[in-house]
């Protein structure tokens, strides 16, 4: 039909059904709806809301708040609406506030949808346990608890809160749980650290996957995705092999899933061989399957494999001015940035110190583009300047936000104050930091670690002590390296085995062919002033990565790459040590660490000392 003889409302339900929602979209279409009268008709301007509510920016959200503020007569699709916008927002929390006014309305009353969504911002909070079981004596009043809706999503958000107990109870309760049902509470075991607890006390299969009666492969994806996230890529390759041993043809969600886990793993080969069996099966024509395979490919160090996502792959590998140029590329061809494309190309000059670059490209994001940045593009911003040691503009651009900072705009600020010894910065923002989480250990090492560099002990004793009376533990940095298709994993000050003894009889070769041959000595600048030097150096050399790296040099044959995945970020030590040993051994090093790349050559690091 054409667009001519559509009538006004047939063209305003189009565009709210089909528009990309931004506040430029939002504000025209409102407009409209205003000229023709229809902005107090429910079913157009219960449209105009469900349009804001699948938006991710808060200006969006924002303005769909004064719409409903201004409404006459919501009614409960409209309150419904807008609490699952605000439960997907920054502030999860904030979606109470609709729930509470909906619950005082005298002639409205919450319907499951009511309880899901607002369950889902508790959720999403993460920790809000008061909150969520006051609402669930709300749903126990108004007789949802049994709704099978609401008790899958109480489920999710007692595991969210750390509450698995409680998460076990709720579906022990449930009269007729249904498969989604059964996934919401092993979903629950994973969020909650309490697979290994199952596992030892009552057979993990046994009690929860194989009491699944109707087990479809939304319940093998539920296991596999639930192990890769938690950490266990063994069990998820395992998971995943025995679904194929019992003739199940895996779906995009379990294929997803193990490729996740190939990736955080750093698997290349066993990613290899999934290529090989989807390549077959014929799901690489499925776009999240290929994009999660070329994922895989990028996380593992291969970017000549991962070509086809230049945007995010070329940015982690510190190839910025090849992504520049292939979005300009893009440009030219006619396809449309989004918001994503330009978290990737901040991403890309915030690890390459092109912080002209970047603000042109967030600027031409807004002005030209007319998207509206969203938290993210802030934080990327926020590490382009504080990687660059321009912490004052980074905190002078923190103030100006026109969205509340989270936890990890700060915290990110607070890594670059620690990476560049800003004492006096460092501390006003811990302060901040402590008002949003103060159990959170990672901040008080950041700022122990400014303390050391700067040699102010009494400061770095004195939040040691605070941790310990707090029952804080620092996150250990661990590290993978595969080699024959299976993956060994290493971590600082383990239990000696069969495999850590061989890593550290390599090591020792290694550090001292390296003080030999170049002049090698460790950096202990940060480590305790009370320790010994013999002792600080044998700390240094037995970080997680420089085990995986001699064992890797023991294991693989002359000419291989090694590949290592960290969780924690590179210290200047190992870093120093990787360029050494390229260097001396003639060996190519990929090193994949929290946020980027590192590629060791011939004594030299794709980073350039920039990270």
């Amino acid at each position: 039909m054409n667009i001519i003889n559509k009538s006004c409302e047939e063209i305003l339900l189009s565009l709210l059904s089909n528009c990309n929602t931004t506040l430029k979209t939002t504000k025209q279409i409102h407009t409209h709806l205003y000229v023709t009268g229809l902005h107090t008709h429910p079913f157009f301007f219960g449209k105009l809301l469900l349009n804001c509510a699948v938006s991710i920016s808060d200006h969006v959200l924002n303005y769909s708040l004064r719409l409903f503020h201004h409404f006459p007569n919501p009614d409960t699709f409209m309150y419904n609406t807008l609490i699952r916008s605000l439960s997907h927002s920054s502030t999860p929390l904030s979606s109470l506030q609709p729930f509470i006014q909906l619950l005082r309305h005298p002639t409205l009353l919450p319907d499951s949808f009511s309880f899901a969504f607002t369950l889902k911002g508790i959720a999403n909070d993460g920790c809000s346990k008061r909150q969520g079981i006051q609402l669930h004596s709300h749903a126990f009043r108004h007789g949802f608890d049994d709704h099978i809706f609401v008790g899958t999503t109480l489920i999710s958000m007692y595991a969210e809160c750390g509450c698995y107990e409680y998460a076990r109870k709720v579906f022990d309760e449930m009269s007729q749980p249904n498969v989604v049902a059964w996934n919401a509470v092993v979903t629950a075991c994973f969020r909650c650290g309490m697979w290994r607890v199952l596992g030892v006390s009552f057979g993990w299969r046994e009690v929860v996957f194989c009491e699944m009666k109707m087990r479809d492969d939304a319940s093998w994806s539920t296991m596999i995705v639930g192990f890769a996230k938690s950490g266990s890529f063994h069990d998820a390759f395992g998971f995943f092999k025995e679904l194929l041993r019992d003739r199940n043809r895996p779906s995009e969600v379990s294929l997803t899933g193990v490729l996740s886990a190939c990736a955080q793993a750093g698997a290349f080969e066993f990613g290899k061989i999934l290529h090989g069996f989807m390549e077959k099966a014929g799901f690489l024509c499925i776009v999240s399957v290929n994009n999660a395979l070329i994922d895989t490919y990028s996380k593992c160090g291969n970017v000549d494999m991962a070509k086809l996502v230049f945007n995010i792959s070329l940015a982690m590998h510190g190839r910025a001015d090849e992504a520049i140029r292939v979005f300009h590329e893009m440009e030219e061809s006619g396809v449309r940035p989004d918001g994503v494309t330009f978290i990737s190309l901040l991403y890309a000059c915030s690890h390459s110190g092109l912080v002209e670059q970047g603000c042109a490209l967030f600027s031409k994001m807004r002005n030209f583009y007319g998207i509206e940045p969203a938290i993210e593009h802030y934080g990327c911003m926020v590490d382009l300047y504080g990687r660059a040691a321009r912490l004052q503009k980074a905190y002078e651009f923190i103030r100006q936000m026109p969205i509340l900072p989270n936890v990890i705009i700060w915290r990110t600020l607070l890594g670059a104050c620690s990476i560049h010894g800003n004492i006096e910065l460092a501390e006003l923002v811990k302060a901040r930091l402590a008002e949003m989480d103060p159990n959170n250990s990672g901040d008080h090492v950041l700022l122990s670690n400014v303390y050391a560099v700067a040699g102010k002990w009494k400061d770095v004793a004195g939040i040691r002590r605070t941790m310990i009376e707090q029952s804080m533990k620092k996150i250990p940095g661990w590290s993978m390296i595969e080699i024959d298709k299976v993956n060994y994993g290493f971590v600082a000050g383990e239990k000696p085995n069969e495999v850590t003894k061989e890593a550290h009889d390599k090591l020792r070769e290694i550090m001292l062919r390296l003080r030999e041959e170049e002049g090698y000595a460790p950096q202990v600048r940060s480590v305790l002033h009370d320790v010994e030097e013999e002792e600080k150096e044998d700390s240094m050399s037995k970080h997680s990565e420089k085990l995986a790296a001699a064992f890797g040099i023991a294991k693989l044959p002359k000419g291989r790459i090694l590949r290592i995945v960290k969780n924690l970020r590179v210290c200047g030590d190992c870093h120093t040590v990787m360029k050494l040993i390229s260097k001396v051994y003639q060996v190519e090093i990929i090193v994949r660490d929290r946020s980027r790349f590192h590629s060791f050559k011939g004594g030299f690091c794709s980073c350039r000392d920039y990270w």
